[in-house]
This record gives structure tokens, C-alpha cells and sequence, in this order.
């Protein structure tokens, strides 16, 4: 259950309100994610914004649904986990490919690498090297894409931390979590 209460539109705080109506109208639902969220307009908009953001940006839907489900396992996130897995099927990612990406690997090179760089950006709390940027670079990134990366896991931490520390009830089919070796 819940630590916060889940608003509805009828609930949340008057400036959440509008926020909620266009994140109904984008899932066509209004996850619990960001229901549990509406509690706070102002965190409610930073996460709104970021995906509205980072979803018009350079780097592939799939890519980022695949990054997401490799932090979310890593973070014990389940409501991530399922949420990103819907999601990158949808962003047209094989169910065998958001399995490799929950565990942090790919069959393609660049994937592979911004999915080591996300782990150890998460497990090493940012601390990353030149020759860790360098191999983003030779995978293919550019400046933009390596900052948009960096968005993309900092965004994951955040609604990592939302949901384990809120308790948010899982609301997209469950997948199971994968246990560190």
C-alpha cells in the first residue's frame, strides 16, 4: 500500500490537476506512479516535464526504456522494472532485448555500452572516468547524446526513488526481478 495517498483528479492539489489530465491523456490511464507523485505540483511538473523533454530528444524511445529497466532491476524498482518493460515493447524492443537490458546487456554495441555506462554511473554513484565517456564516444555518442544519457539515468534514480520509498502499487504487468549474481 502506498505511503502517500494516490490522487485522482478530483483529489490531488487544484495546480496537480491539469498535470494529471495530460498524463491520462498520454497512457490513457493515469499510472500510480504519478498519482503518488501529484502529492507535490511542483515534483509532479519536474517529472513531467523531464519525460515530455527527454522523450522529443536524440536518443531512441527503446534505448531509454532499455536504460530504465537496467537501473530499475539494479535499484530493486519494480514498478519501474514492469512500467519500462511495457514501455519498450511498445518502443518496438523484442521481449528478448528488455530481458538482456535488465540485466545490462545487448547484442548491440552501442545499447551495450550506454547500458554499462548507466550501471556504473548508478553503482559508482557518478564517479565514472574519461576512458568511461570514451567508450560512449567510441560506441558512437556524440556530447548531446552522452548528456542526454545522463538525463535519462538521473530521471530513472528519481522515479526509482519515488516508487520503493513510497510503496507505489505496481499497476503494469509485473516481470520479475533479476538477483545480482
Amino acid at each position: 500500500m502506498s505511503r502517500v495517498p494516490l490522487h485522482t483528479a478530483a483529489t490531488a492539489p487544484a495546480a496537480s490537476q491539469p498535470l494529471l489530465a495530460q498524463v491520462q491523456g498520454a497512457f490513457g490511464a493515469t499510472p500510480n506512479m504519478f498519482r503518488a507523485v501529484a502529492n507535490s505540483p511542483a515534483a509532479l511538473q519536474q517529472m513531467w516535464s523531464a519525460f515530455g523533454a527527454l522523450g522529443g530528444g536524440k536518443l531512441p524511445a527503446k534505448l531509454g526504456e532499455q536504460v530504465a529497466v537496467a537501473i530499475a532491476n539494479r535499484n530493486v524498482c519494480e514498478y519501474c522494472l514492469a512500467a519500462h518493460t511495457a514501455l519498450g515493447r511498445k518502443a518496438g524492443a523484442s521481449a528478448e532485448a528488455m530481458a538482456a537490458a535488465q540485466s545490462g546487456h545487448s547484442d548491440d554495441p552501442q545499447t551495450a555500452a550506454a547500458l554499462a555506462f548507466a550501471l556504473k554511473v548508478v553503482e559508482h554513484r557518478a564517479a565514472v572516468g574519461a576512458d568511461d565517456v570514451q567508450a560512449l564516444r567510441n560506441a558512437g555518442f556524440d556530447d548531446e547524446g552522452i548528456v542526454e544519457l545522463l538525463a535519462h539515468i538521473a530521471l530513472n534514480l528519481f522515479t526509482n526513488y519515488i516508487n520503493v520509498a513510497l510503496d507505489v502499487p505496481v499497476d503494469f504487468p509485473k516481470v520479475a526481478l533479476l538477483r545480482a549474481a
